[in-house]
């Protein structure tokens, strides 16, 4: 076992006594106002094949590849999968007593790294390791509370992490996934790396790492069939219609055909939508609300 990284210590004590989870989670402005309240995580078709996908890579402890589009929702399925919001709302506490691991997290034991655009070999070969040991430590904590990593050895390594999924991973260069193949290779775990459509034939050229991926997925963007019952479901009815609902049934049809099934698209026509809806005093969807939206984004011209 390697010795510990003082950089790499998940639990460390402030001047004032608290517990605390270090490494580099990015810089953190109080000030701002809080995020809006996302809505509830729509489990969708893609996404269960998602799900299943990343099952049988940690299963088999194989090298994994996605690749779809931009906005059709592979981001949103990885973190989905991983638990990685309820993570970082988890780590962030900073009482010694830091409340039960959230569920999901204790149940994907899988860690989610995202490189920065110019990642150097520094920060991968420091981001990797650090991302599957705040969930080995995680793991722990669950079993045995605040744990000592020189008894509980594997919450100093990457011991429990049963699966890395890497995002993103367009930004790696040649020596980022040579990176990536050799902490592989030195790890008992499975490993995905999720990019745009393309990648697939990019890491041909890398026969090492290519001859090791052993399961590949296609995300594709959502049906016209499936993205009106997910909008169905997220925008429904007011009640109370005049028309029998046809005009809402329109806007969602409008909805459906202007996104093309793109996640990321449909969340920012809905936001137009909300703002016009307010400014508007209005209760009802229709299409004259959504062509409206459309028109606040690029999409509209």
């Amino acid at each position: 076992m390697p010795p510990i990284d003082p950089e790499h210590t998940l639990l460390s004590k402030g001047d004032d006594g608290r517990r605390f989870l270090t490494g580099d989670f990015g810089e953190v402005n109080t000030s701002a106002p809080p995020r809006p309240k996302l809505p509830p995580f729509q489990t969708t078709r893609e996404h269960r094949r998602f799900a299943e996908f990343a099952d049988t890579v940690r299963a088999h402890r194989y090298i994994g590849l996605c690749w779809g589009p931009p906005g059709v929702g592979k981001t949103l399925s990885a973190r989905h999968y991983t638990g990685a919001d309820d993570w970082e709302q988890w780590q962030s506490v900073f009482d010694d007593d830091l409340g039960p691991v959230p569920e999901r997290v204790l149940k994907a034991r899988t860690a989610f790294f995202t490189p920065t655009v110019a990642a150097t070999i520094r920060e991968i070969d420091r981001g990797l390791p650090r991302a599957c040991q705040q969930i080995s430590f995680a793991l722990d904590y669950a079993e045995h509370g605040l744990v000592d990593p020189y008894i509980h050895t594997q919450s100093r390594s990457s011991g429990r992490t049963e699966l890395l999924i890497i995002d993103e991973a367009d930004r790696l260069k040649a020596t980022g996934l040579e990176q990536v193949r050799d902490y592989f290779d030195r790890h008992h775990m499975g490993v995905i790396l999720i990019g745009m459509p393309g990648i697939e034939k990019r890491l041909a050229r890398y026969p090492q790492l290519y001859s090791r991926i052993g399961f590949a997925h296609e995300y594709r963007p959502l049906t016209p069939d499936e993205l009106t019952a997910v909008l169905t479901r997220r925008l429904p009815a007011a009640g109370g219609e005049t028309d029998d609902g046809i005009a809402h049934t329109t806007a969602i049809a409008t909805i459906v055909r202007i996104t093309g099934g793109n996640f990321r698209l449909v969340d920012r026509l809905l936001t137009q939508i909300e703002r016009i809806q307010a400014l508007n005093k209005l209760d009802t969807l229709t299409p004259e609300v959504v062509d409206a939206a459309r028109e606040a984004l690029l999409i509209g011209h």
